[in-house]
């Protein structure tokens, strides 16, 4: 049997047991052991213990809980909640201004955590059901929030542009500021695309009553003060790591310990908000190592194999394709595996067989991380098995089905996919960035 066919048969079974319900790191590890054993016999056993140590040796996965750890705090201790009565002020007399401001409190949200669970959660638990109290749209504002929490794996400190720095190789502190312009870009054509709608169909997005509006510039000032926290938190953690003042490790711990700061400042740092933080972070951080672990024993029974070599051969040799050609299959890829799988899976199965490839297409791969996380945004958002649309599921009211929620992401995906054409068109927008702070 050839490689090529083992490769194949390799990733098929890996799939056809996702489809079967699987867990993600159980279907990845299983295959990969099941391969290394049936190929090398007794010495294939070695590669998932060698995944392990690589694992365990891997310093600048500390970020990782760290990043989690700040963004559960401030959702736990109720920030984001001082955030989004900031928003509801300043944009509730605007037609469709609430979602404008959701899509807001999603970009501060996203610059303060880097997952986009936890901008879905706090964007269900908090302003859809204002949102529907106030006579929104319940297909559009689903759409709302499944978009806004997007961002968080875009805007920086992105969790999944620092996996993909990992395992690509390249800065994490260049792929954070090349992802600041594009997430700031798509959050803005959200709000567009928004402000038209509302336009065009007022009942989709009526301004708040009289009463609510009537707020004085004194206390609308004095809710501006709601947004300086969660600034200064990400300037500190942020700003601290592109100066070059902390390492990428430092400065995950900087923004979990400003986090917790914050929460003790306003007085809401209690037992409970301490034991469901770390208990949230836990889950999460432990459910990336599995993951992380089971895709790095795949990826070596894979390399191996040589099947980067062999896919290398198959697009550029066989099929004759173009390096725009090659570009685009792979994005159509990342989109049907999105399908079935969450970002993070995507990155440690796919990325070891791609980023090569792209490297050898010419093509910048600090870029192509913005341009695969544009994708994943694509995929996470594409039914029937778009992992956000079924967490929106799970936290959204009974009067939402899930037919409204898919529904709902159809003109958001649109947007997306301007933004990724956009980009693959202006490379500057990711480039531009970096090249300036780094003086490249």
């Amino acid at each position: 049997m050839s490689y090529e066919l083992i490769a194949l048969m390799m990733f098929s079974t890996m799939m056809l047991l996702l489809l079967t319900g699987q867990r993600i790191y159980g279907a990845i590890g299983f295959v990969a052991v099941a391969s290394a054993l049936l190929l090398w016999g007794d010495g294939g056993s070695e590669l998932g213990f060698s995944a392990a140590m690589k694992l365990m040796k891997w310093y600048p996965l500390l970020t990782l809980p760290m990043f989690i750890f700040m963004g559960y705090m401030l959702s736990e201790s109720g920030i984001a909640d001082d955030l989004y009565r900031m928003f509801h002020v300043w944009f509730g007399p605007v037609r469709g201004g609430l979602a404008v401001g959701t899509i807001g409190l999603m970009v501060v949200v996203s610059a303060m955590n880097g997952l986009s669970v936890a901008g879905m959660a706090i964007g269900a638990s908090i302003a859809l059901p204002e949102l529907l109290r106030r006579g929104y749209d319940k297909i559009m504002v689903t759409g709302v929030i499944q978009a806004g929490s997007s961002l968080g794996i875009l805007v920086p400190p992105s969790v999944v542009l620092v996996l993909y720095g990992m395992i690509a190789r390249q800065p994490i502190g260049q792929l954070w500021l090349a992802g600041a312009v594009p997430g700031l870009v798509m959050a803005g054509l959200f709000i567009i695309y928004i402000l038209i709608r509302c336009a065009l169909q007022p009942n989709l997005g009526p301004v708040l009553p009289k009463a609510e509006r009537q707020v004085s510039w004194g206390e609308k000032l004095r809710l501006l003060q709601a947004g300086i926290l969660p600034f200064l938190i990400f300037l500190s953690m942020t700003g601290l790591f592109v100066m070059g003042y902390t390492s990428l490790v430092e400065s995950s711990a900087v923004g979990a310990v400003a986090a917790t700061f914050a929460a003790l400042v306003k007085g809401r740092l209690t037992t409970k908000v301490l034991h469901a933080t770390v208990e949230k972070t836990l889950g999460i951080s432990a459910m990336f190592m599995w993951i992380i672990l089971a895709a790095l024993c795949f990826g070596a029974v894979f390399d191996g194999l040589g099947a980067v070599k062999a896919i290398e051969h198959l697009f550029i040799d066989k099929l004759g394709l173009g390096p725009w050609e090659i570009i685009i299959m792979m994005q159509i890829s990342f989109i049907l595996m999105g399908m079935f799988l969450d970002d993070t899976a995507m990155l440690v199965i796919v990325a070891p067989l791609y980023v090569p490839l792209v490297g050898a297409l010419g093509f910048d791969l600090i870029w192509y991380g913005v341009l695969y996380t544009i994708t994943c945004q694509i995929a996470y958002m594409t039914p029937p098995f778009g992992y956000n649309l079924f967490l929106m599921r799970a936290m959204a009211p009974p009067e939402v089905t899930l037919g409204d929620i898919y529904r709902s992401i159809v003109p958001f995906v649109i947007v997306m996919v301007l933004a990724m054409v956009l980009l693959m068109v202006f490379p500057e927008m990711a480039l531009w960035l970096p090249n300036k702070v780094y003086g490249l």
